[in-house]
């Protein structure tokens, strides 16, 4: 099977960061959301971008018309799963909202489809087991930003075909991309050593150590590292660094793994990093 038809579930930042760079490489994109605001806000962002691409010289008007030729929009699930080769799914990372969205489109797809999450945490073999195809189930974890960042993390789930993988390969590198596999553990690569790092340097600041800005300084200047582990948590968001180390804790039962009650309480106060204003710095 040759894939054309790429449907991307959820238009939130990664979601419509997968659909750009999918229209780019050609593919025919349907991307959804549950409620029409979120999709046109999705797709008012691939538009700034390729808007941004255009005045930079890295594409030309007529490029980023094309490019927004190749996608449509939907809020029906049936409708995004019904001719789709593939789909990739980029909702809220929790196992309960994946596993409905997983369920229903092993109901609506055809039965060549392939079912891919974006997950950056979640075992793709439990995600699999709520469908009839786990042979079809894999793991594409793109990086953030998408159209900037290379790697895709391609997890094999417990039962994914040596055929899907070659084809979800194949494709990310059609992406230009640059496709790594992964066994199917909790945080993959990325996030399993990630995390565990911001969860250190969030005790550091808890235990009264150092101030956030003096942890980034050390690891920006003396560990080389393009931002602090601070800011980068900040960014990401801090209920998604939390969210990845609760599956960790709860995946591998190692105390390592601990999420820091610093991060659980700026969580609750709905300190959540850039997205709310205010995390470990404040954002205006």
């Amino acid at each position: 099977m040759s894939i054309q038809n790429v449907s991307v579930i959820g238009a939130g930042q990664m979601g419509s960061g997968i659909a750009q760079v999918c229209a780019q490489a050609g593919f025919q994109v349907v991307l959804h959301d549950i409620e029409e605001p979120y999709v046109q806000k999705g797709l008012q962002a691939i538009t700034r971008n390729l808007a941004r691409n255009v005045e930079k010289g890295r594409l030309t008007e007529e490029d980023k018309t094309d490019i927004l030729s190749r996608i449509t929009t939907t809020t029906q699930l049936e409708t995004a799963g019904q001719q789709a080769d593939i789909v990739i799914e980029a909702i809220l990372e929790k196992m309960e909202a994946k596993e409905s969205v997983f369920s229903q489109l092993d109901q609506i797809c055809p039965a060549h489809t392939i079912l891919a999450s974006n997950t950056s945490s979640l075992p793709i073999t439990e995600i699999a087991a709520v469908t009839n195809r786990a042979e079809q189930v894999i793991g594409m974890h793109f990086m953030n930003p998408v159209p900037v960042m290379k790697l895709v993390e391609i997890i094999r789930g417990l039962a994914t075909s040596d055929e899907v993988f070659a084809q979800v390969k194949d494709m990310a590198e059609q992406l230009q991309k640059t496709a790594v596999e992964v066994n199917d553990f909790p945080g993959f690569v990325s996030n399993r050593i990630l995390m565990p790092m911001i969860n250190e340097a969030i005790y550091t600041v808890y235990e009264g150590v150092a101030t956030p800005a003096a942890i980034d300084d050390v690891m920006k200047l003396g560990m080389n590292h393009p931002m602090g582990p601070l800011t980068l948590a900040d960014f990401i968001g801090l209920d998604t660094c939390l969210s990845i180390m609760e599956t960790l804790y709860e995946g591998f039962g190692d105390s390592k793994y601990r999420p820091c009650p610093l991060l659980r309480k700026y969580v609750k106060a709905g300190w959540l990093g850039k997205k709310s204003g205010r995390g470990f710095y404040q954002y205006t």
